[in-house]
């Protein structure tokens, strides 16, 4: 049986018990104009393993929005932190000391809240997204944010031309649940690097750990009041309240592509600069010279990383047709390997799903694909207790079919077969996704020119790994618009504006540093 966790103490909040009928006091708080604050009303995060109560969140409506956007307006308009590099680098540096002393305690929240696997947080659920913190510190002294134009002749003068990078202004900064600190973190960092400020809206699933994230921020940065603001809640009116506002002028955005999509048409009526970081269907290739265990090993336990719970996972599986059953025995095989529970069991590798009704999408999209002709190799049934999901391997998967075609977000494989690395990459690029891929070859340059033919953000090569800090992350096609992380991370989150002046009267040093 997982073990019970609760919502942990970095911030201890909560209305004082009222009536009988008063909703449950918050365990978390919002961080709204520098001040922690609670709502009237809260909602339950339930930890996905047990699917018992873990917690509760304040409810943030419209109004708490609205104050949120206006705290962060008011402090990019009226504060330096647009301006002074020196103290958004003290910040971060302090953002990130705050979060390792604090790491213990966010990864119990983490492992419990999220349905993370212990191993995972030592990566991408938590100890990664703090090194994210520490690699923009490390990148602001150096970053300069004015480049040279040099001089031009026009109407009978010199001009020395210049370019300032300044900060783009208020961002409303929306994540999903499946790696709420990643996703919190790499939007945050680069966007308080550039000299933004922030609204971070929590995911409904997640709220807990991204509210904990809010208090760590208030209570051990000198961050100024607003530059960060960080809500929670139930309520969808929140998130449009957010993306339509005029006094927003940035929305990132991490979640499906069907929101994604309402998100730019909404950031629309006021032209707002949207960064969209969205969904994935995503091909790992096994060309016929491939090692095709370790290349099957990838694939298997790729896939039912997080319980399937990632964008850039590779759920399609392409194989050459002369090599399709003895391929789907290894996956199988290893799938079989896959230990399933107690998220919080460092021998655990593969959690729940979130909640009972992505469970239940999840395997309704495995019986569509079983009654539409594919055969269910393994899996394909529900684990008790909690939201766990069996690996499920796919064969005979039509390349065009829905479970071929659409994000299932879940713990299953769909095995497609080819002929030759033409017919390879026509299948890969059959998707109206674009996020990552891989590619396994013992010909190096023969991964590499099936790679560069498929449009992908992102592409490992014989089990590469290109996901970092400082690599830019985001997807062609559908699956986004923008990169996160990097440099290009970065500069997502500033303008550029363009000087001259008469050679007789340019700035000695030519802009700023």
């Amino acid at each position: 049986m997982p073990t019970q966790q609760t919502a942990g103490t970095i911030a201890e909040a909560g209305p004082a018990a009222g009536r009988a009928d008063a909703p449950a006091p918050a365990d978390r708080r919002l961080l709204i104009d520098g001040r922690l604050v609670v709502t009237d009303t809260t909602f339950p995060s339930v930890n996905p393993a047990t699917a018992a109560v873990l917690g509760y969140a304040p409810d943030a409506g419209t109004a708490e929005a609205r104050a949120a956007v206006a705290a962060a307006r008011r402090a990019f308009d009226t504060t330096t932190w647009p301006t002074d590099v020196e103290l958004r680098t003290r910040c971060l540096d302090q953002l990130h000391r705050a979060l390792l002393d604090h790491a213990e305690e966010l990864r119990g929240l983490t492992i419990a809240e999220v349905g993370a696997t212990r191993a995972l947080t030592h990566g991408a659920q938590l100890d990664e997204p703090i090194g994210i913190v520490r690699y923009y510190a490390d990148l602001l002294p150096g970053y300069q944010f004015s480049e040279e134009l040099g001089e031009r002749e026009s109407r009978g003068m010199r001009h020395h031309r210049w370019v300032e990078k300044e900060a783009a202004g208020v961002v409303a900064a929306i994540i999903a649940y499946n790696y709420p600190n990643q996703l919190a973190l790499a939007k945050l960092a680069p966007a308080l690097a550039a000299g933004c400020t922030v609204v971070l809206k929590a995911a409904p699933d997640t709220p807990l750990i991204t509210l904990a994230l809010g208090e760590v921020i208030a209570n051990h940065t000198d961050i100024p009041p607003g530059v960060v603001n960080v809500l929670s809640s139930s309520d969808s009116a929140v998130g449009e309240a957010l993306t339509s506002s005029p006094d927003v002028d940035v929305v990132s955005f991490t979640g499906s592509t069907a929101v994604g999509r309402r998100i730019m048409a909404a950031a629309s009526e006021t032209v707002k600069r949207v960064f969209l970081e969205l969904g994935g269907k995503s091909a790992v290739i096994m060309l016929d010279d491939a090692d095709f265990a370790g290349a099957a090993m990838f694939a298997a336990f790729s896939m039912v990383t997080h319980a399937g719970q990632g964008c850039a996972l590779t759920s399609r599986l392409l194989v050459p047709n002369k090599h399709h059953d003895e391929i789907v025995e290894l996956i199988a095989q290893n799938f079989a390997k896959v230990r399933h529970g107690d998220p919080a069991d460092p021998k655990t590798y593969m959690g729940p799903l979130i909640n009972e009704r992505q469970r239940d999408k999840v395997d309704a999209m495995v019986q569509r694909a079983v009654a539409a002709g594919a055969t269910l190799v393994t899996g394909g049934k529900r684990l008790d207790p909690g939201y766990f999901y069996a690996p499920t391997l796919l064969t005979n998967v039509d390349p065009d079919s829905e479970i071929a075609q659409e994000e299932v977000f879940g713990p299953v494989l769909a095995v497609i077969g080819f002929d030759d690395d033409d017919h390879a990459v026509r299948v890969a690029n059959n998707s109206i996704y674009g996020l990552a891929g891989a590619v396994f070859s013992r010909d190096q340059d023969r991964a590499l020119s099936v790679a560069r033919r498929i449009r992908t953000g992102s592409f490992s090569i014989n089990g590469g790994n290109y996901f970092g800090a400082d690599s830019p992350f985001g997807g062609f096609k559908q699956s986004g618009v923008g990169r996160e992380m990097g440099v290009a991370g970065l500069e997502e989150f500033l303008e550029r504006k363009t000087f001259a002046a008469p050679v007789i009267a340019a700035p000695a040093h030519g802009g700023r540093a």
